[in-house]
C-alpha cells in the first residue's frame, strides 16, 4: 500500500516538474555584468535589492519574478540585477570601489546598497536606472506584486517617463497589462 501511495504522488507531480523545466526565467546579472553588457547594447537596468533573511524578498522572487509577463518583458527590455544588500564582495563601478564596511558583522549593509537606496535601507527595494547608469526614479521600497510592477516596467522601459506631458497617473489608469492573466 505504501509503494502505491508513493508511486501515486510521483505520478501526480511529474507534470509539475516538466512545466517548471520549460518555464522561462529572468536572466539575473551582477551589477558589474549589467554595466559591461550595457556598454555593448544599452538597456535600462532594474536592480532587485534583497537580503537572504527577507521574507518579502523571497515572496517577490517566488511570485512577481516568476510571472511569465514580467519575465518576458524584463528579459527583452532590461538588464536585471540581483543585489544582496549584505554581500561581502567588493564592487568596482566607474573606478570607485563599493565595499561592505564590516563584512563580519551580522546584517551589515554593503555600500552599494546604501548608495542605491539613498541610505533608506528597506528590503526588498527596486531601483530603475537608464542606459547611462543614472537613477530614473527614487528607489521603490517594499514588495511589488506582478500587477503593481508591470506598469512601472513599461513606463520606464518604453521611455514613457521621458515624453513631454507624460503623466504617471494617466499612464497607470490606461495601462492594459498581461501579468494578471497568469
Amino acid at each position: 500500500m505504501r509503494r502505491i501511495a508513493i508511486l501515486f504522488l510521483l505520478l501526480i507531480n511529474l507534470p509539475i516538474y516538466g512545466q517548471n523545466a520549460d518555464k522561462e526565467k529572468i536572466e539575473w546579472l551582477s551589477f558589474s555584468e549589467a554595466i559591461e553588457r550595457n556598454k555593448k547594447e544599452p538597456r535600462k537596468i532594474i536592480i532587485d535589492i534583497y537580503t537572504s533573511w527577507c521574507g518579502w524578498c523571497k515572496k517577490m522572487d517566488a511570485t512577481t519574478f516568476q510571472n511569465p509577463a514580467i519575465v518576458k518583458y524584463l528579459n527583452e527590455k532590461y538588464y536585471a540585477v540581483k543585489l544582496n544588500a549584505e554581500q561581502k564582495d567588493s564592487v568596482l563601478i566607474n573606478n570607485h570601489w563599493f565595499i561592505n564596511q564590516n563584512p563580519e558583522a551580522r546584517r551589515n549593509p554593503h555600500d552599494l546598497a546604501i548608495s542605491l537606496t539613498e541610505g533608506k535601507l528597506s528590503y526588498p527595494s527596486t531601483v530603475f536606472m537608464d542606459e547611462n547608469i543614472n537613477m530614473i526614479h527614487p528607489p521603490i521600497a517594499g514588495f511589488l506584486d506582478a500587477k503593481t510592477i508591470e506598469p512601472i516596467l513599461y513606463f520606464f522601459g518604453d521611455n514613457i517617463y521621458n515624453k513631454e506631458n507624460a503623466s504617471w497617473e494617466e499612464f497607470k489608469e490606461s495601462f492594459q497589462g498581461q501579468a494578471d492573466k497568469f
